[in-house]
């Protein structure tokens, strides 16, 4: 039986951990060719490594996806290389809370320039190359906060949300252009990622210095169940994948509940 995704050519922004580490080690599983890119450097080849040693097809690329520049060169380095460019997440992004009234501009500006406009380059660069060669499907990660609100991560709403309705937008663009290019967005809820342990410090309780995702998990999931990047990574798996043929401007919320 032949695999999933086989012989596609992937490419998975933020890939060196968490949820794009899951979901580049998912696609290779399945066959397609994964080019993983990260500012982690180190992280980033292991998890490569990592890949081509359990049988996969995966390299690295270090990439900042708030660079244009940065931006063409993967591109172009993906065409030279493999030809064609199948299927892109734009996973690749930060979190950073805080009051709204207190949060430099800069912390902004950041939070913007990774979640947003690097998701932003990764489609503008992207499509031609797929629209191209046949199509693809471009998967731009959000977030449940990306459908409802939170005190303290409004700025982060903004980041999420806005890839939602991008993502709307460009699927339609897309369509009406008869370009063969779906694009969707993905909705995780709480997930056992690295990213719990980069939260700002006023968040945490005293003398702890990271979230207890568990708890979180228990008291605020529906089913008490903390997810894993193998959960999101089958999602991203199936809207990449040509069973997702007819699925294009949409949202996939995978989150146990947590936004019913």
């Amino acid at each position: 039986m032949s695999k999933r995704v086989e012989g596609k050519v992937a490419l998975v922004t933020g890939g060196a951990s968490g949820i794009g580490r899951g979901c580049a080690e998912r696609l290779a599983e399945e066959g397609a060719i994964v080019v993983i890119t990260d500012v982690q450097e180190d992280m980033g080849e292991e998890t490569a490594s990592a890949i081509n040693s359990a049988g996969g097809q995966a390299e690295f690329l270090l990439h900042d996806v708030t660079d244009e520049l940065q931006w063409q060169h993967v591109i172009e380095v993906t065409k030279a290389r493999h030809g064609r460019l199948d299927i892109l997440l734009n996973n690749a992004g930060i979190a950073i809370g805080g009051s709204i009234v207190e949060m430099p501009l800069a912390d902004w500006q950041k939070q913007q320039a990774i979640n947003l406009d690097g998701v932003f380059l990764g489609v503008k660069h992207s499509i031609p190359l797929m629209r191209d060669t046949g199509g693809g499907s471009i998967i731009n990660m959000s977030s449940v906060a990306g459908l409802k609100g939170a005190a303290s991560l409004a700025a982060y709403n903004a980041t999420k949300g806005g890839v939602r309705l991008f993502t709307k937008g460009v699927a339609l663009e897309c369509g009406q252009n008869r370009w063969n290019i779906r694009v969707n967005s993905v909705h995780p809820g709480i997930i056992n990622t690295p990213i719990w342990t980069k939260v700002n410090s006023e968040f945490l309780p005293e003398g702890e210095n990271a979230v207890d995702v568990d708890g979180m998990a228990e008291t605020s999931v529906p089913t008490g169940v903390l997810g894993q990047p193998l959960d999101i990574a089958n999602g991203v798996l199936f809207l990449a994948s040509d069973e997702s043929q007819y699925i294009t401007g949409t949202e996939l919320v995978i989150d146990a509940g947590l936004s019913a």
